[in-house]
């Protein structure tokens, strides 16, 4: 089994790589670093450069954590491709990070982490940015 974190190029996908590794070091499990592009998008805020995923995957091994990077593409829906991927890798434990957004913008744009948290068939973390103490 392992830790699966959404991560995002973000401070709360920041606090979700800090706990992810935390929680795979308590768990003794591995790490799975997801981080995605909608399929076809010219620009995307939401992909990491590879030197930032690359120093998320050595943060972890610094903690003796061994992790896995994946970059899978989605083509419609973010919140149902992540959790096929956490499927897929037998997730012991989803990690997210939240960041506030009006209830405008949750009409408008949905909230992935929203849908993640209802539609999961495994816990789920969700953290906050500026949670230093993982």
């Amino acid at each position: 089994m392992s830790i699966i974190v959404g991560f995002v190029p973000t401070p709360a996908g920041e606090a979700a790589l800090a706990a992810g590794i935390a929680e795979a070091t308590l768990r003794k499990e591995d790490l799975v670093i997801v981080n995605s592009a909608r399929e076809g998008a010219l620009v995307d805020k939401s992909v990491a450069p590879s030197d930032l995923l690359a120093d998320a995957a050595r943060r972890a091994a610094d903690a003796g954590v061994k992790a896995t990077v994946m970059q899978p593409p989605y083509l419609n829906d973010l919140a149902d491709e992540f959790l096929e991927v956490a499927r897929q890798v037998d997730a012991s434990l989803i990690v997210i990070g939240l960041r506030h957004r009006s209830q405008v913008g949750k009409f408008i744009l949905g909230s992935h982490a929203q849908r993640i948290l209802m539609q999961a068939d495994r816990p789920v973390l969700a953290v906050k940015a500026g949670n230093s103490h993982f």
